[in-house]
């Protein structure tokens, strides 16, 4: 597969994820991002593509920031992946552990 051919499947695919797990429907996504009804289905059925501006938007519509939004598009099964899945599920307090064995492993 192409390359931007990957990133547009990863795109597709992450806002599905994004948005069961918000629990929303494509419909009332689009409406809530003050598009047609039909807008967030024609992006992941592959009928088209966002513009940034509105990349930006779905992406805010998440409450994510661009890098936690494409975390992961790299080899789904890459290491990096899995362990920066592993680590959005964690607590603050084990965020802060995880912190202190990074800053261990550098020095």
């Amino acid at each position: 597969m192409e390359e931007s051919q990957r990133y547009e499947t990863f795109l597709r695919s992450r806002i599905t994820e994004l948005r069961v797990r918000k629990d929303v429907s494509e419909h009332r996504m689009s409406l809530d991002l003050g598009k047609s009804g039909s807008y967030i289905r024609s992006i992941t059925n592959g009928m088209s593509l966002p513009s940034l501006r509105e990349l930006f938007n779905i992406i805010s519509y998440f409450d994510l920031t661009p890098t936690e939004f494409f975390a992961g598009a790299d080899a789904e099964n890459s290491l990096r992946a899995q362990l920066h899945e592993e680590i959005t599920r964690l607590s603050e307090e084990d965020l802060e552990k995880v912190s202190t064995f990074i800053d261990w492993i550098k020095k």
